[in-house]
């Protein structure tokens, strides 16, 4: 099959920030080059024939400032045995790793003297490379903390997309499957991933057993053990990568070219549950428990694979429907009645309003993915937010849950509380790993060094940046973003946002910013869409665009007005609306 995804490439180019000797002979130097990145090095040498350096690349150093590989995968080193001929400039091919510092043995600094009997670095480069996929993207806000999460997640994604989607640029490279769908949303509103997630969509096809499994991982270059080969949250991408690609792109192919995948994946969830209920697999990898990290620890592994299965039944039966298979349709429609019943009578509380241990997890991947009643959603929301105070508003959920967590507090309209969860370096999150030190997303909360520290997972915030704070969405209904939902979730300690967003119907932009009496909103909406815009708003403030009334511009409409917002039909053009208020400071 043909490569027609973009290909990888050289994407930046890092100097040294700094450079130092680690040892009393002075025949060993580190090279820091102030970031954590997927790539390779760039030598200038000189020196006799025959001599030999040996480049360490490593993205954590040791207290003797010696490179560190135990997390990353040691050893891994380059030998560069000179010509002898001038200035030798060299660099590797076929292979990269995730690295912020080399260590060079066997040679010093050009700008170092006394040293003749040894080769002379010339100059060192990081080369940064990855997929050479568009940019689709771009974020900022007044609160300098989350500028910093937003980089530090982004380096996260730039290391790990290559020609899968791997989980960190150097001991493995593996295309685990839930991170494709988890950070998603986060990678798709920075990277036209059309291509990559279509070949994702054919590596699954091609990895899948006989009897229907998708595996953690495709490509499936190895086949793990100890449960690391089978669990829904992982190989249910199998069923949602075709619904985001149509979802973002429009094209139905992907589902058509799937669809016999998907269908096989589903009936081996279901031969593979007793009385609709799964007990295997990984759980809420990596959540905040009282152990090390891993498997999960404060959510049932089970609640995890059971809603995964229903939302995969869920989606199966959307498709079906796109496809015209009325019949496949019905089908689903009565499984997932069924897998609904089954999973809140194992884990729901009817009295408490509480599903199984009550974890950040637990509460919320129920409310997202639809498997709590209508007349339960504001009893199991608030305790999930009360559970969130009570733990001093400090994260728990790991891998798989905190998508789910971030989707529920911005679906519930507790971006406060999001925010408070999020703005803060005292506990294990995104905040306390760059007052570590970190220069791109780690493998875990609290930023361990005997795990990765640049991993894709656990970004699921950067999503909430563009759809939550810029409000940058569409309309549930919506396909390719022909019918935009422009919804700004303003937030008490953020004076202003802004993102833009390039759309297959062109370039989305959503600035707010408060003023001393009011707040500004400014749009910008490509041609041939239409655009709900919700504005915060209650039955006695004025809105203006241009100066005039809403009511008064022409091509304006008000659809309604309901919970302190108002709701505007718009088609595309730019516009600057102004919410009056008494203090917005």
């Amino acid at each position: 099959m043909p490569e027609r995804d973009y290909p990888v490439k050289i994407q930046e180019v890092f100097e040294a920030k700094t450079v130092s000797c680690i040892d009393d002979e002075g025949s060993r130097y580190l090279y820091d080059f102030g970031q954590n990145a997927s790539g390779i090095i760039q030598i200038q040498v000189k020196g006799k024939r025959g001599d030999t350096i040996r480049f360490i690349p490593a993205e954590l150093i040791k207290e003797n400032r010696e490179a560190e590989q135990n997390a990353s995968g040691a050893p891994f080193y380059f030998l560069y045995v000179l010509k002898g001929k001038g200035v030798e400039t060299w660099t590797p091919a076929f292979t990269y790793y995730g690295f912020r510092y080399v260590e060079v043995e066997g040679a010093v600094p050009d700008t170092v003297s006394g040293f003749n009997n040894l080769p002379e670095i010339v100059n060192l480069k990081l080369l940064h490379t990855r997929n050479s996929a568009p940019r689709t993207g771009n974020f900022h806000t007044s609160f300098a903390l989350f500028n910093q999460i937003n980089s530090l997640i982004l380096w996260a994604i730039n290391s790990n997309l290559q020609s899968v989607v791997t989980d960190c640029p150097h001991r493995e490279k593996l295309g685990w499957l839930e991170q494709t769908h988890l950070m998603g949303g986060s990678i798709h509103y920075n990277y036209d991933v059309y291509h990559l997630y279509c070949k994702l969509i054919d590596d699954m096809i091609y990895a899948q057993t006989p009897q229907g499994l998708v595996p953690d991982i495709a490509p499936e270059y190895t086949e793990f053990t100890g449960g690391f080969r089978d669990s829904p949250e992982w190989g249910s991408a199998s069923v949602i990568l075709p619904w985001l690609v149509y979802q973002w792109y429009g094209d139905i192919t992907p589902i058509e070219k799937a669809w016999e995948m998907m269908i096989r994946y589903v009936n081996y969830l279901q031969e593979n549950s007793e009385n609709h209920i799964l007990y295997h697999g990984l759980g809420d990898w990596y959540d905040l428990g009282p152990d090390m990290p891993g498997f999960a620890q404060l959510t049932p592994a089970a609640l995890t694979a059971i809603a995964f299965y229903y939302y995969d039944i869920i989606l199966l039966s959307r498709m079906a429907g796109i496809l015209g298979k009325n019949d496949q349709v019905k089908t689903c429609e009565i499984l997932a009645k069924k897998v609904k019943e089954a999973f809140n009578e194992k884990f729901f509380d009817r009295v408490s309003k509480v599903y199984a241990t009550g974890s950040q997890t637990a509460m919320s991947i129920p409310l997202v993915l639809g498997l709590v009643e209508e007349n339960d959603r504001e009893a199991v929301f608030d305790n999930l937010v009360d559970s969130i105070h009570a733990s001093n508003n400090a994260l728990t959920a790991g891998d798989i849950g905190f998508h789910f967590l971030v989707k529920a507090l911005q679906e519930g309209e507790a971006g406060n509380l999001l925010f408070d969860m999020n703005a803060r370096d005292d506990v294990p999150g995104y905040g306390y790993q760059l007052k570590k030190g970190a220069t791109a997303l780690t493998e875990s909360w609290a930023a361990l060094e005997r795990v990765s520290n640049n991993h894709l997972m656990l970004g699921h915030i950067m999503e909430w940046f563009y759809s939550g704070l810029a409000g940058i969405s569409q309309t549930e209904k919506s396909i390719a973003y022909k019918d935009i939902m422009i919804e700004p979730q303003i937030i008490d300690s953020i004076d202003s946002v802004s993102a833009d967003f390039e759309s297959p119907y062109g370039t989305i932009v959503s600035q707010w910013q408060k003023k001393d009496n009011g707040i500004l909103l400014q749009v910008s909406i490509p041609v041939n869409t239409n655009t709900v815009i919700v504005l915060p708003a209650g039955e006695k403030n004025d809105i203006r665009e241009g100066g005039k009334l809403i009511q008064d511009v022409e091509g304006l409409e008000i659809l309604e007005k309901r919970d302190g917002k108002v709701f505007v039909k718009a088609g595309s053009g730019e516009y600057k609306f102004f919410v009056e208020q008494s203090s917005t400071r």
